[in-house]
């Protein structure tokens, strides 16, 4: 794993786990809010930014839902604040892992 996130405490045998399998991230790391966790070992990332509209000189509020491969090691729900990580494209719309949970609900 190139990104130096600290491996979780609870082991999985998942071959997709950027830290018990093979799988290595790269790329973009970003932070959002699961707002469904109903497939399994994917959850859906809700990422909220800002985006500037120059004509009006101001900044609009947008969102964006990203698929994400959830391993069993730390099992995020919804309603979980997340740090995830880019990978190559495990399905596809999924080329996002969860590496860390940053609040719990």
């Amino acid at each position: 794993m190139s990104l130096a996130f600290k491996k979780p405490k609870k082991a999985c045998d998942d071959r997709n786990c950027p830290f018990h399998g093979d799988l290595s991230t790269r790329g973009r790391v970003l932070d959002g809010l699961v707002v469904s966790a109903k497939m399994d070992k994917t959850v859906i990332v809700k990422r909220a930014y800002l985006n500037y509209v120059s004509k009006f000189k101001r900044y609009e509020r947008r969102h964006s839902h990203i698929s994400c491969h959830n391993p069993p090691c730390i099992n995020a729900k919804e309603g979980n604040r997340v740090k995830i990580a880019e990978c190559r494209p495990i399905s596809k719309t999924v080329s996002f892992v969860v590496v860390k949970k940053l609040e719990e609900t």
